[in-house]
C-alpha cells in the first residue's frame, strides 16, 4: 500500500469533479477547484478529519467500506475503482454483471467467424452466455438453460456422454484438471463470492472426480489442447482451441479454429447444411 499515492489520487479526483456532478449547488465564488474535502467526506459518510488524513497520506489503512464510500463519492469509473483499491493494498469487490449480459466486443467477433469457426462466450466461472451456429450444431444449445446446465465445468463433470462427444477419453483427465485449476484461480480472485462458492460446493457433491481434483489445489489460467471431434454429418474435425479475454468485462470467448484444411472444408460444409435446414 502507498499512502502518498493513494492520497494524491484522491486529491486529483476531488479537484477534477465538478460540484454539479454530485448534486451540489454552487453559490458565489469557490476558492477550491472541484469539490472541497468536507464535501467528499459528507458524500462518503465519514468525518472530514479522517478524509483529510487519508488524502494527506498520514491516515490508517482504509477499510473496504471506506474505499467503497470514496468510490461512490468521487464517481469513480470501474478502472479508477480498481486502481483505488490497489493503491490501498486491497482487491476491489466484484461488480456483478447484469443478468443476460454479453460482452459486445466479444459478440462482434463471435458473429464475424460464425460461418467458419465454432465458438462461445462465457463468464469467468464457465457459464455460457452466447454461442454461434456452428458451436450449437456441434455441441448443442447451452446458453439460456436453467440452473447449472449452461456451465461448462458442471457439464464436464456431470455428463460423461458430453465428454466423449467433445474429445477422446485419453484427454479427459488433462481437460478436467485444466477446468479445475482455472476455477480455483477464479474463486480465489472472487474472494468468497456466493456464485463461485455455490458452484464449487455443488460440484463437490455431484462429482467425486471434481472433489478429488479440487483437493489437489492446482492453479492455472484456462488453456486447452487441440480437440478431435466427430460429427455424423461431416466426419472428423481437428480443432485448435483459442481463448480470448475481454479487457472491458470478465467474460471470455473460446474459439475452435480448424487445424487442418480438411477440417476447414468440413466446417464450411456443416455451416451450409445447418443454414439450409
Amino acid at each position: 500500500m502507498s499512502l502518498d499515492q493513494l492520497g494524491d489520487f484522491l486529491r486529483h479526483r476531488r479537484e477534477s469533479l465538478a460540484p454539479a456532478a454530485v448534486g451540489i449547488a454552487v453559490i458565489g465564488r469557490r476558492r477550491t477547484p472541484g469539490l472541497r474535502r468536507d464535501e467528499v467526506a459528507t458524500l462518503a459518510s465519514m468525518s472530514p478529519v479522517y478524509y483529510e488524513r487519508i488524502e494527506q497520506g498520514r491516515g490508517p489503512k482504509p477499510s473496504a467500506a471506506v474505499l467503497g464510500g470514496l468510490s461512490r463519492a468521487l464517481r469513480l469509473t470501474g478502472d479508477q475503482r480498481e486502481h483505488l483499491y490497489r493503491l490501498a493494498g486491497q482487491a476491489a469487490p466484484l461488480q456483478p454483471e447484469p443478468a443476460g449480459y454479453v460482452d459486445p466486443g466479444l459478440l462482434c467477433v463471435l458473429d464475424a467467424v460464425a460461418a467458419t469457426t465454432p465458438g462461445f462466450i462465457s463468464d469467468e466461472l464457465g457459464t455460457v452466455v452466447a454461442q454461434n451456429t456452428l458451436n450449437v450444431a456441434l455441441f448443442g444449445q447451452f446458453a439460456g438453460l436453467p440452473g447449472f446446465e449452461p456451465n461448462l465445468v458442471w457439464r464436464w463433470f456431470t455428463s460423461p456422454a458430453w465428454r466423449l462427444k467433445l474429445e477422446p477419453e485419453e484427454q479427459h483427465e488433462q481437460t478436467g484438471r485444466a477446468y479445475v485449476a482455472d476455477l480455483r484461480t477464479i474463486v480465489a480472485r472472487r474472494d468468497g463470492d456466493p456464485a463461485a462458492t455455490t458452484l464449487v460446493a455443488q460440484l463437490s457433491t455431484a462429482s467425486a472426480e471434481f472433489a478429488a481434483m479440487w483437493g489437489d489445489h492446482e492453479v492455472s489460467v484456462l488453456h486447452c489442447a487441440t480437440k478431435q471431434v466427430h460429427d455424423d454429418r461431416v466426419g472428423r474435425l481437428d480443432l485448435d482451441c483459442v481463448v480470448m479475454l475481454s479487457p472491458l468485462s470478465r467474460q471470455r470467448m473460446l474459439l475452435l479454429r480448424p487445424a487442418t484444411a480438411d477440417t476447414t472444408t468440413a466446417l464450411t460444409r456443416l455451416h451450409a447444411l445447418i443454414t439450409r435446414a
